[in-house]
């Protein structure tokens, strides 16, 4: 990553968004420390410098993380996966019964082994986990990936309605109606470097910016697919 200047303030949702390969995920894995370290600028969250710190130390400063592994805890059921973070003394605004009340479904499945759930029942229980932390900053790294439609649209909604609670976000995607219903503010890299910041409107009204790095060009010449 070269020049990454990203800013996400209190309340405010921003996509990350560009091809694959463009250093999204790297991105991500860095502001956490989850085995990218950044070597030189910094980190900074409510005024503390995240480098270097370990990973459990960047999550127990207020960050929650939902990778595009998910990570969940294999053979522990749902609601034992739920009952493994700790907000460790910030306010509480969501609890057992909050995130159940965002994802009906893992209320339903609650005493089911994470390793024998669907790829978007998994999603759920990662992005409940990381929301029991009660982080000022939720980070998710592709949370539509590999996903069936419809499930898709249940983790839009869940990711709506948490931008509606004041949930600051900062959202590694592509999925253009996430992006559309969700982003305040989008930021779009390639090989690792910045190439531009606005709002959804800007981005959508700069042609030049989805030719040149939001486009994905097939084997014949002559055609072109958008992925936004």
């Amino acid at each position: 990553m070269h020049g990454l200047d990203l800013e996400v303030r209190e309340g405010e949702v921003v996509c990350l968004i560009g091809r694959n390969g463009a250093g999204k995920t790297s991105t991500v894995r860095a502001i956490v420390q989850d085995e990218i370290r950044v070597t030189r600028g910094s980190v900074e969250f409510m005024g503390k410098n995240l480098v270097n710190l370990p990973r459990r130390e960047v999550i127990r400063s207020g960050i929650g993380y939902v990778p595009e592994d998910r990570r969940v805890f294999a053979s522990l059921t749902i609601a034992e996966n739920l009952s493994v973070p700790r907000s460790r003394g910030r306010s509480r605004i969501f609890d057992m019964d909050a995130v159940y009340e965002l994802f009906l479904k893992l209320k339903e499945l609650h005493g089911r082994q994470a390793d024998v759930l669907s790829g978007g029942e998994q999603q759920m229980l990662s992005i409940a986990r990381s929301l029991l932390t009660n982080p000022k900053l939720l980070i998710l790294d592709e949370p539509h990936e590999r996903l069936a439609p419809v499930v898709t649209q249940q983790v839009i909604a869940a990711l709506i309605r948490l931008k509606s609670k004041g949930v600051a976000m900062l959202i590694s995607d592509q999925h253009v109606p996430l992006i559309r219903e969700c982003a305040d503010c989008v930021d779009v890299i390639d090989r690792g470097h910045p190439v531009f910041c606005g709002t959804v409107a800007e981005r959508d009204g700069n042609a030049e910016i989805a030719r040149k790095y939001l486009m994905v060009t097939r084997h014949t010449p002559s055609e072109s697919t958008h992925i936004t």
